[in-house]
């Protein structure tokens, strides 16, 4: 449930309430919006007596939320959160831009690739050093080589880092060289991994799983976010339909139903979402313009040579060409490019 506090409430009242419900044993979320506080209860609310909260100084009235999720609802948080990486703000009036490749092959790819990223106006570098792989035969990424290689490449660029962790054991590593830790759609439902990220004071990219709904996603943030980081951005990859001739469907929906529902920033992945290039642009400008907050998108210098995802990696002109169309969207959407 959630304690709505009077827009004129005096501090004293709201820590007055939140020192009640904390004696009854329950948890405590405070968000002060513009205009309000509203303090987030969680735990088992037969523990504290209601009315007798409900008529404390100050209290406007409580709210009982239905959804499983709490932290993440928009109820609980009506302000939308905006996840601060260095000068970068995902979740605010700025679109903002992941791009690069699937897998980091080289250093050589690497840096070739981060400018082009760069000049393209992106302002994170993508990139996998652990790479979840269907196949066993298939690669499987550079490991921490692949990560010291990403971390030059922030060096030369300035760009941020966004790459995936797969396991707890490989977290502590791959959480001191990026910016921004990725779960990726495999790694949606494993618990222990989404505790163990909520526990570090570092931003998270939390990929909708295969074939999850909506709910299960949030669900998934929640794991993270009741761990005390709050540092949660959603991102919709794409889920398994009965279509096959796109790699996956992507679910743009998502967009505004997230915005409905949660106060999480969210972004797209059109890349993994269509499995083809030709395709990626075109649902990009969709996704800006039905309100995401940014893109994450897989670029190589050669696609036709990459070691994974080549099909649905954009070449050098085609990201070229992506990002000045949306930036033409994201103008019309009232967002700064």
């Amino acid at each position: 449930m959630i304690v709505v506090m009077h827009p004129s409430a005096k501090p004293e009242s709201i820590e007055k309430v939140k020192q009640r419900l904390e004696e009854a044993g329950l948890g405590v979320h405070i968000s002060t919006g513009e205009n309000r506080t509203i303090i987030g209860v969680l735990g088992d609310k037969r523990k504290v007596n209601i009315q007798a909260i409900e008529v404390m100084d100050d209290v406007e009235k409580i709210v009982h939320i239905e959804a499983p999720f709490k932290l993440a609802n928009k109820q609980f948080h009506p302000e939308p959160t905006i996840v601060t990486v260095g000068d970068v703000q995902i979740g605010g009036r700025q679109l903002v831009v992941m791009a690069g490749p699937c897998s980091v092959e080289s250093r050589e790819q690497l840096l070739e690739t981060a400018a082009i990223v760069k000049e393209g106006g992106a302002q994170f570098l993508r990139g996998g050093a652990f790479k979840p792989r269907s196949s066993p035969y298939s690669f499987q990424g550079l490991g921490e080589e692949g990560l010291k290689i990403l971390a030059e490449a922030r060096e030369k660029t300035g760009l941020k880092i966004v790459s995936e962790v797969m396991d707890t054991d490989s977290l502590p590593i791959v959480a001191e060289y990026v910016d921004i830790l990725q779960i990726g759609a495999r790694n949606m439902q494993n618990f222990p991994l989404l505790k163990a990220v909520g526990r570090l004071n570092k931003p998270v990219l939390l990929k909708r799983g295969l074939s999850a709904t909506i709910e299960e996603w949030l669900m998934a943030a929640e794991y993270i976010l009741n761990e005390g980081n709050h540092q949660v951005i959603l991102c919709e990859r794409g889920i398994r339909t009965f279509e096959t001739y796109t790699r996956n469907t992507l679910d743009l929906s998502t967009v505004p139903v997230i915005k409905h529902m949660s106060h999480l920033p969210i972004i797209i992945d059109p890349s993994h979402g269509t499995g083809k290039w030709r395709y990626v642009t075109p649902m990009a400008r969709a996704a800006v313009a039905a309100g995401a907050d940014g893109l994450i998108v897989e670029v190589h210098p050669q696609p036709e040579k990459a070691w994974s995802d080549g099909p649905q990696s954009l070449n050098p002109e085609a990201y070229a060409e992506m990002m000045r169309e949306v930036r033409k969207i994201a103008a019309v959407m009232g967002r700064d490019s």
